[in-house]
């Protein structure tokens, strides 16, 4: 942190410019940066509650979108052939893990129990001990992401979606608002942006960005160049970045390509998007170009001030093999009361 605090004094000596002096104790010196929708009330702009489209109190967000029938039509529209995509991995411990989550798995007893009856019946049940919500094919729900509006540590200033703060919601047993179980199913049209692809790499590089140049170029290439989104779509982001899970969790953990507040401000505003993915951990790029922004774009942008739900470490490569860039998406996240996020596997089908 003090590296960064050094930087920035830096760009002031050379620029001489206000915004350069942005940090977490000068926030309101952002005025001006991407993240900064309005004025800077608070470290992300202008106050985002209540939601102008869902209205005040709703913990939904955007899926919303998907108890409308007409969303939720146009992605069954998309279904021809009948192929079925997993867009999930399997979980595992050998899996990469944000920071200090773990994934751990027995079976008690081997078998649990039994045998029962003359049929001699026995069985197998499994402990799992996990951040639920936030590991492998990890969805990010409504509770998961909030701005410090006042001061360090007062969780009354805490705000998340919708205007909800930590001191509403907190509870060691399970968020009292914008627990998953308050999400819709998600059924609805999916639309792949092959980014990957269209810049000719395996993989793109850490730290670098998804523009909004890269989503057209994908659109070009994929023969879309005309494709009107719609409200309710879910857009995923392909990086190449599968090509390092489990096989170099360290350069997998290590950061990420991924978009900007560029292209969240085109899903959030533009698009009206339903959900977002990608084959990341975050699905924004990591280490954002600018050092003051961290998780700007994706979760501050979209999550907390929109509503708008993110799946994470998706495998898209399948898709991308068969060019397959519009499908039917289908994720239900599992109803787990209070709980920040969702374990699952969503699935396309063309």
């Amino acid at each position: 942190m003090r590296r960064m605090f050094l930087t920035v004094a830096a760009l002031v000596a050379v620029s001489g410019s206000a915004w350069a002096e942005c940090s977490p104790a000068n926030w309101r010196d952002c005025a001006g940066k991407p993240w900064m929708i309005g004025p800077p009330e608070t470290p992300v702009g202008a106050p985002w509650w209540p939601n102008p489209m869902w209205g005040a109190g709703d913990e939904s967000g955007s899926t919303n979108w998907f108890t409308r029938p007409e969303v939720v039509k146009r992605g069954v529209g998309e279904v021809s052939g009948g192929k079925v995509y997993r867009l999930g991995h399997p979980y595992s411990a050998d899996m990469p893990l944000f920071g200090a989550r773990k994934f751990i798995i027995r079976i008690p007893g081997s078998p649990t129990d039994g045998p029962f009856g003359a049929n001699k019946l026995v069985y197998n049940d499994e402990f799992v001990a996990t951040e639920i919500g936030q590991v492998g094919t990890q969805f990010d729900g409504l509770g998961h992401i909030g701005v410090q509006t006042g001061n360090d540590g007062d969780k009354a200033s805490m705000r998340f979606y919708n205007g909800f703060t930590m001191a509403e919601i907190g509870n060691e047993t399970g968020l009292k608002k914008l627990g998953v179980e308050k999400l819709k199913p998600m059924v609805g049209r999916g639309i792949l942006l092959d980014i990957a692809g269209v810049r000719g790499v395996d993989a793109m590089d850490v730290g670098q960005e998804i523009t909004m140049a890269d989503v057209q170029n994908a659109l070009r290439r994929q023969t879309m160049a005309n494709f009107r989104f719609q409200p309710g779509d879910v857009v995923l982001f392909r990086t190449g970045w599968t090509k390092y899970w489990i096989t170099d969790n360290t350069k997998y953990n290590s950061g990420e390509p991924g978009i900007g507040l560029e292209v969240a401000k085109w899903l959030s505003d533009v698009v009206q998007a339903g959900g977002v993915g990608s084959d990341t951990w975050a699905t924004e790029v990591i280490p954002n170009p600018d050092p003051a922004c961290v998780f700007c774009a994706v979760h501050s942008h979209l999550i907390t001030r929109h509503g708008i739900v993110n799946q994470e470490n998706m495998d898209l490569d399948e898709l991308a093999r068969d060019r397959v860039y519009t499908f039917l998406y289908m994720f239900s996240p599992v109803p787990i009361a209070g709980a920040t996020g969702s374990p699952g596997a969503p699935i396309a089908i063309k």
